[in-house]
């Protein structure tokens, strides 16, 4: 096979060996990054990661949009794990319900809107942390942002909150109605918030991973998070491939904020930075500004060298999130003034893909494949 394919990634396995030297930050008897995440190297190059499922066409973090993510052909499946009061880990993108369920219908839950500081960041609504598993189960999923995907809407109340441990008994199931495995790409949000309620994610995530069979090495699994610390506290607790979210480059993840660790994205993204994640990581899923930063004028400028610099780290690149609508493509690849038109979602992801990242984050799954078909087996991105 080509460099486009396995030979690549057993390139990269090579890389991840070469950099395994110090592993600042991790305690004694902690996995290294050296010896995790062989089965990755198999997915197709470039991974085509379902974002919270097929949240383009479906409400987000529900099993109908897992499950279309999967059918229509995704690699990979995302989803973002919270708590609730009784210590189950739910899918959702945030802890705030508000948004993404109808809990705002229930006249018994209206005592429970509050206000609360997530991150240094004031939210109102409602919080699964302040619900039983029981309690949340009667409430029904709906769309997020219905302005922009008013179709979606059609979906509103068909699906009930998953929890994790019902994806997975879901992702087993389709495993073996398909005979291949289901991967899944699961992050831990606001780690060192919920920690300091007593409701620490990392601990009943690899649990329930070494319950079915997803803890090693070859686990069909990504464990995601952009809070380096989880990701480290995982390390030591299980041995499936682990990847370091990295927000805008002036940020800071909050668990430096609270340890009062100088560093920003931007340093993480420096060679010395990725030299560090790569102690305890397999790879990065930087959002893809970091990669093809966007001017003035929303147009994509020079691309910078994010991507060889990881590459020279042995990190995989897994950066977020393409769409479709022309509200999030940049400038050139928008159609019309309509922000909740298509634009030429196919031309940006071609583009995303030529940078020689490893996978990419979607709410469009099916634009996403069609894109890579260019750059599977025996072809090569041109930046390469």
């Amino acid at each position: 096979m080509t460099q486009g394919g396995a030979a690549r990634r057993t390139v990269l396995g090579a890389a991840v060996l070469a950099a395994g030297g110090g592993m600042a930050g991790l305690s004694a008897g902690s996995a290294s990054a050296t010896d995790n995440g062989a089965g990755h190297r198999e997915l197709p190059y470039p991974t085509v990661i379902g974002h919270r499922g097929a949240s383009g066409y479906r409400p987000e973090h529900t099993i109908g949009s897992y499950q279309l993510a999967l059918d229509l052909g995704a690699d990979v499946i995302e989803q973002d794990l919270v708590p609730t009061r009784d210590g189950h880990l739910v899918c959702r993108h945030e802890n705030e319900i508000g948004g993404t369920t109808d809990v705002a219908d229930h006249p018994e839950f209206a005592s429970r809107r509050t206000t609360k500081s997530i991150d240094g960041v004031s939210v109102t609504g409602w919080f699964t942390e302040d619900f039983t598993l029981a309690e949340l189960k009667t409430l029904r999923a709906k769309e997020r942002i219905p302005a922009l995907r008013q179709r979606n809407t059609l979906y509103d109340g068909q699906w009930a909150v998953p929890t994790f441990e019902e994806v997975l008994r879901w992702a087993n199931r389709e495993g073996r109605r398909r005979d291949k495995q289901v991967w899944l790409h699961v992050e831990t949000k606001h780690p060192s918030y919920f920690r300091g309620l007593g409701l620490g994610l990392e601990e009943p995530l690899a649990k329930l991973l070494r319950r079915y069979g997803r803890d090693h090495r070859d686990a069909a699994v990504f464990l995601q998070s952009f809070e380096p610390s989880s990701i480290q506290r995982l390390s030591r607790l299980v041995s499936a491939p682990r990847v370091v979210l990295l927000s805008a480059a002036g940020t800071r993840p909050w668990d430096f904020e609270q340890a009062k660790d100088p560093r920003t994205v931007a340093d993480l993204v420096k060679p010395e930075g990725l030299k560090w994640i790569a102690g305890f990581a397999q790879g990065i899923g930087p959002t893809m500004d970091l990669i093809l930063p966007r001017t003035a004028d929303g147009t994509l400028g020079a691309p910078t060298t994010l991507v060889k610099d990881a590459h020279a780290q042995g990190l995989l690149l897994h950066p977020y999130t393409a769409r479709n609508e022309n509200n999030f493509l940049p400038a050139e690849y928008r159609k019309g003034a309509d922000p909740t038109a298509y634009g030429d979602a196919l031309g940006a992801f071609k583009k995303y893909f030529e940078q020689g990242i490893d996978g990419i984050f979607t709410d469009n799954p099916d634009t996403g494949l069609l894109a890579a078909e260019a750059f599977r087996p025996g072809r090569r991105p041109v930046n390469r």
